[in-house]
């Protein structure tokens, strides 16, 4: 199977990686994989640098342009290059993770090679139009059951553990008691709430690296303004906060905290099992998470536990630092579930079983 993976850059990340200069095309890709960054969603063929998989960021300008001045293309358009680069490598499975730059009638120009194309998205999307995809893959049932009444072929998918994540879990040296690893809006209002009781646990070590919207970093920049002041993080989040952290970054801040803190965002309903529920316990933390529903193997006081208000929060992290034993079994156990569960080589033949 000649596959080929898409993905695309979040705005915190990009940011992050600004100053960073790639050599060549090779160099680059080579450089990003191994930051880690989404390595959950990435295919174990890209992982282990199989001749027959193809891997790019499709939104990355410098990068994408690196590969047209290598092969001779003459143009800038970042669609052109991409098309280009999937007719090159013969690709006859075509595995995208930004749909919604790339959509359908991106799809309809595929090359004639493509016999699959696959989207990953775990979002509703608004208007946006996938049709064209073969199918539809996300690990939110609610929100396959959305593409598919729009008319998507649709089926359950998982992220993976990533097995760079064991070492940063066999490592571990812990510094903090809870930490949280995301974005943060004034329309998160269910995930700030839970912050502000994280935050408010007595005692607590906490750090909270949050990749903040450009509002909120105005509003603290300037917080005098009126106008701003709903943007801006509550004085408790603020005194904790810290940059964001992506990739091996965000792996060793989890490998250095006894517990991470998740909450989830509205989108998914009751749905849950974002990237940080596989990434905590592979980093060999406890996933301190929301109540909801939650992938195969992940049972609250077994291998992760669950709040069901923010009231209970400060609780359940006060147990978790008093009580280390249980805290060290319930890490233990999370770690060798998603290594077991959730392994490259369990997503990489159910990717097949899609195919």
């Amino acid at each position: 199977m000649r596959l080929f993976q898409n993905n695309g850059l979040s705005r915190g990340f990009r940011a992050h990686r600004r100053e960073t200069a790639y050599r060549n095309f090779a160099a680059g890709r080579a450089q990003f994989l191994d930051t880690r960054f989404t390595a959950s969603h990435i295919l174990l063929p890209v992982l282990t640098d199989s001749p027959d998989a193809f891997y790019t960021n499709g939104d990355d300008e410098r990068l994408q342009l690196l590969w047209a001045k290598e092969n001779n293309l003459r143009t800038d358009d970042l669609e052109q290059i991409l098309l280009a680069q999937i007719e090159q490598h013969r690709t006859e499975v075509f595995y995208n993770l930004d749909p919604i730059r790339y959509s359908s009638k991106f799809v309809a120009k595929l090359p004639g090679c493509v016999k699959k194309s696959i989207a990953w998205r775990a979002a509703p999307s608004g208007n946006a139009d996938l049709t064209e995809y073969g199918l539809v893959v996300c690990n939110f049932a609610s929100i396959l059951e959305n593409w598919r009444q729009k008319g998507c072929n649709v089926a359950s998918f998982f992220p993976a553990h990533d097995p760079v994540m064991d070492s940063y879990a066999n490592g571990r040296a812990e510094e903090l008691d809870v930490i949280f690893i995301g974005g943060y809006t004034r329309h998160h209002v269910k995930r700030s709430q839970a912050m502000r009781a994280a935050a408010s646990a007595p005692g607590v070590r906490a750090r909270f690296y949050l990749e903040d919207s450009r509002l909120t970093r105005l509003a603290n920049a300037l917080a005098p303004l009126p106008v701003l002041r709903s943007y801006r993080h509550p004085e408790d989040i603020r005194l904790i906060r810290a940059d964001p952290v992506y990739g091996r970054d965000a792996y060793a801040a989890m490998a250095k905290s006894r517990m991470v803190f998740n909450g989830a965002i509205d989108m998914a309903g009751e749905d849950r099992g974002n990237m940080r529920c596989f990434e905590t316990p592979g980093c060999g933390s406890v996933l301190l998470t929301d109540a909801g529903h939650y992938p195969e193997g992940f049972v609250d006081g077994e291998t992760m536990l669950v709040y069901s208000s923010p009231e209970q929060i400060p609780e359940l992290i006060g147990k978790l630092m008093k009580d280390e034993k249980l805290a060290t079994s319930i890490a233990q156990a999370g770690h060798a579930m998603v290594k077991e569960r959730y392994s490259k080589a369990l997503q990489w033949t159910k990717f097949q079983e899609l195919i």
